[in-house]
């Protein structure tokens, strides 16, 4: 332990909150360990030698405990959360047992220290999705143990970052749709990210002064909150966005969730899917309060989280593209598998045809014909799937531009074709390159 100067660790620097936490306490001159189980080449970049990259959601009691004894952690700030079930990771197991071996590893230590636990607003009884029950259920497990502690439950959290929630609100933003009336009516109560680092902040100032007895729950948000509709509307006033001119009806809200649970299994993380749509329906209400009274802090309004931030062409940039990423995505891998599938059934013969023309062996020209399409499938396939999307969008890029390098070679009257053959892969390959400039999701 470090005696008079906390030494605070953030768990999950790398995300939305976490990040923006962990460079407000550096900013404010405390000393902080951003874990994460990978930072980005920015993130690293920016938290230098202080950053840890390590698995700790498999480390086990003792592993834990370890671990913020090497780094003498007297207050721990715990950021980690995910939104759904699926190949990311499981809620029970993020919200519940990573939490419960934290409890533990803490309370095996010579002195706890404070435990700093982000979770969510709202009513258990309202508690209808795996998410929120496993966020309440961990609320749960700490009140019960002999950790001194602080529970903040954030509203919508306004970041300088977009990520999840606060990237699909910037998107609608920029879009010249209008959310439908049962998601825009709900009640949205809204955080600026610094509201949490000074909460933050002032515990650990208390902390280093004695004050080390914490058993607080608190609700932190604006305290007169409007609805998700007041909410994309005041970013569509920070960004300069013209007043929408349609409504988008409710069920293609809900088309989208269930589409993004399908891109989930694919290793995917959409901003819309069932759990994110359910809580936006159900509302973000709660009593800042007691928060506000304890700590001395007067919680910042919506529009004014957002006058924290500078806007510039990069929101409406982000905002515009985000929402024709999937698109782009999904035009590529239906492209790429459409024209291997054509080319090895129906169109087969004439494929194999065209090549046996320019005088290669028809017994060749087969083989070359179904290897060329078995590659199309599989490279939209691979682009389809978040982990081999990057290297597929590469290949493919490659693959066409050497499709029409030996088109060239083999038949350069194509170029003269009226239909355009050698001139239409063109801007599929810009398409591709796009895809690539666009698909880091932090």
């Amino acid at each position: 332990m470090s005696g008079d100067t906390p030494i605070i660790a953030v768990f999950g620097a790398s995300g939305l909150i976490g990040q923006a936490v962990a460079r407000y306490l550096i900013r404010a001159g405390f000393s902080v360990v951003p874990m994460a189980r990978r930072f980005t080449a920015a993130q690293a970049r920016d938290f230098g030698a202080a950053a840890v990259e390590t698995r700790f959601m498999t480390l086990d009691t003792t592993g834990l405990r370890s671990l913020l004894d090497a780094h003498a952690v007297d207050i721990v700030v715990n950021c980690v959360s995910i939104l759904q079930d699926g190949v990311q990771g499981d809620t029970e197991a993020v919200h519940c047992g990573f939490v419960a071996r934290l409890l533990e590893a803490l309370d095996g230590r010579s002195s706890p220290g404070l435990l700093v636990h982000l979770s969510i607003p709202g009513d258990a009884e309202a508690d209808t999705t795996p998410f929120s029950r496993t966020k309440r259920a961990a609320e749960r497990l700490i009140a019960s143990a002999g950790v001194p502690f602080a529970i903040l439950r954030p509203g919508f959290v306004i970041a300088p970052a977009a990520y999840g929630g606060s990237a699909l609100v910037r998107a609608l933003a920029a879009m010249p749709f209008r959310l439908p009336p049962r998601e825009a009516g709900s009640p949205f109560a809204a955080t600026a990210v610094s509201d949490i680092g000074r909460t933050v902040a002032a515990l650990a100032k208390r902390w280093r002064a004695g004050d080390r007895h914490w058993h607080s729950v608190w609700d932190v948000m604006e305290r007169h909150p409007g609805t998700v509709g007041d909410v994309v509307a005041s970013f569509r006033h920070w960004i300069g966005s013209p007043k929408p001119l349609l409504s988008l009806p409710s069920w293609l809200m809900t088309f989208g969730a269930r589409a993004g649970d399908a891109a989930a299994r694919l290793g995917w993380r959409p901003p819309i899917r069932s759990t994110a749509l359910c809580e936006m329906r159900r509302g973000v209400v709660g009593d800042p309060e007691p928060w506000a009274s304890a700590l001395g802090i007067e919680p910042a309004s919506c529009a004014a989280a957002l006058a924290e931030i500078a806007p510039g062409i990069q929101e409406r940039w982000f905002g515009r593209l985000y929402l024709l990423k999937p698109l782009i995505l999904g035009c590529l891998a239906v492209f790429w598998i459409a024209s291997g599938l054509v080319s090895l059934v129906p169109a087969f013969e004439a494929a194999t045809a065209i090549l046996a023309a320019h005088g290669m062996p028809e017994a060749w020209a087969g083989a070359a014909t179904i290897v060329t399409s078995l590659c199309d499938v599989a490279i939209g396939l691979a682009i389809a799937i978040r982990p081999t999307c990057r290297g597929a969008l590469l290949a493919g890029t490659a693959l066409a531009l050497s499709y029409m390098a030996v088109a060239t070679l083999v038949a350069p009257e194509l170029w003269l074709d009226p239909l355009g053959a050698l001139v239409k892969p063109w801007p599929g390959i810009v398409l591709m390159l796009i895809a690539i400039a666009i698909l880091d999701d932090r």
